[in-house]
């Protein structure tokens, strides 16, 4: 395993993106458990693209704009439906003092697709797990089976800590009616954001 492959790891699942906004969102609004539910949904989102790129189905959508598009916005529809969710304070976001097993299930459940749902994935880990790859390897599919399996390792983590820290924080903002109310703003207008994002992104 390089030392480039991991920094480069580390780098990617650090920097800001949905699913690091959805598990500060979890963590803030039901607390740790919930936050460890949706790092784990998240990571699990990303398994179906690391699959498609290893099988070459990744190439369907870098190649076929069709196929990319409807993808592209079922998720862009889908952030918008967290976004309204998070503003009326409904759905997996909604502020709960005790979560139980159904409020933790719809986390997972948005956490997975909040990831399916983004086409962009997809291609990434096309362009980027073969970069990795040893020239004249005998077993290719096996070592990126096993960069795919450091490289969700690493999102469960960084995730996990990222819900840990929102979590910490959580009895202050519910102590405070006036922030609970702008948090759900900030994150409503934060998945705005990215929908839009998404909207424009190309393959």
């Amino acid at each position: 395993m390089s030392i480039a492959f991991l920094l480069t790891t580390l780098i990617v699942v650090i920097s800001p993106g949905t699913g690091v906004i959805y598990t500060l969102a979890a963590g803030l609004s039901r607390g740790w458990r919930a936050s460890l539910v949706a790092a784990l949904g998240c990571t699990l989102g990303i398994l179906p693209h690391i699959a498609a790129a290893m099988l070459g189905l990744a190439a369907v959508l870098h190649t076929s704009p069709m196929a990319f598009a409807m993808l592209k916005y079922a998720g862009v529809g889908y952030l918008l439906y967290l976004a309204w969710g998070a503003l009326r304070q409904s759905g997996s976001l909604r502020v709960e003092r005790v979560a139980d097993r159904r409020s933790n299930a719809r986390v997972i459940r948005d956490a997975i697709l909040i990831n399916i749902l983004n086409p962009k994935l997809a291609v990434f880990f096309m362009a980027f797990l073969p970069q990795f790859l040893v020239a004249g390897d005998p077993h290719p599919m096996l070592r990126m089976a096993g960069l795919s399996a450091v490289f969700m390792a690493t999102t469960f983590v960084v995730f996990a800590l990222y819900g840990g820290f929102a979590s910490v924080m959580r009895d202050q903002v519910m102590a405070r009616p006036r922030v609970l109310a702008w948090m759900r703003r900030i994150f409503a207008s934060a998945f705005t954001a990215l929908a839009v994002k998404l909207a424009f992104a190309s393959r």
